[in-house]
């Protein structure tokens, strides 16, 4: 079964970016404070401060507010620059950098706050995890393996299988941090500096797929 495309935006001419904005940041509050069936289009509307006919100007339903509001977020802290082809210094800082934004992102109350609310309504965990797949995850891996690519062709990196490299440097990213989710506040204390875990995972993975 294939999967579901990306909701689309609203066609039409170009809408206020700064309305945009401030529509995407109410309901990055009121999905995480309320929850997606517990939050309505008045709500965000009102609290962006904009009406709901604006709201559906930008995005065609709930579902693309959710799937758009996820994605500014992730574009947010990891953003395209990030994974800019053009060398700005030696791979394994470069990689440090990716993998300190990424540990960043999953790790931060945002996306704790995310993870429980899907886990805790079974009437849209499954539609809502695969649109949060696509806005974050997804879109991620796409830029890490292009990045990754341009490092082979450079010399830097010597990877037969790029894509499962990438999978491989985010899931050893990751470590336990999804688990420790389940935990409580107190369980998302990581045991050690964030910095010393990334670093430790750039140079497992330059051991693996550094230049014979």
């Amino acid at each position: 079964m294939p999967r579901p495309t990306p909701p689309r935006r609203a066609a039409g001419r170009p809408k206020s970016t700064q309305k945009r904005h401030a529509i995407l940041a109410a309901a990055q509050r009121l999905f995480l404070l309320s929850g997606f069936e517990g939050t309505s289009v008045e709500q965000i509307a009102a609290e962006a401060g904009v009406s709901k006919l604006t709201v559906y100007s930008h995005f065609t339903d709930k579902e693309a507010l959710f799937f758009a509001a996820v994605e500014e977020r992730c574009r947010e802290q990891l953003p395209d620059a990030l994974f800019d082809a053009a060398p700005a210094g030696p791979i394994q800082a470069r990689l440090v950098s990716i993998g300190q934004r990424f540990h960043d992102l999953l790790a931060s109350d945002d996306a704790v706050a995310l993870h429980r609310m899907l886990m805790s309504d079974p009437r849209t965990v499954e539609r809502l995890g695969e649109l949060l797949w696509q806005a974050g995850p997804a879109r991620i891996l796409a830029s890490l393996e292009v990045f990754l690519k341009t490092a082979v062709v450079r010399g830097e990196l010597d990877i037969e299988r790029v894509d499962e490299a990438a999978r491989q440097f985010l899931w050893l990213l990751k470590g336990d941090i999804n688990l420790r989710m389940l935990c409580g506040p107190s369980g998302c204390t990581p045991d050690r500096s964030v910095g010393e875990h990334v670093a430790a995972v750039v140079r497992m993975f330059l051991r693996a797929y550094g230049p014979r």
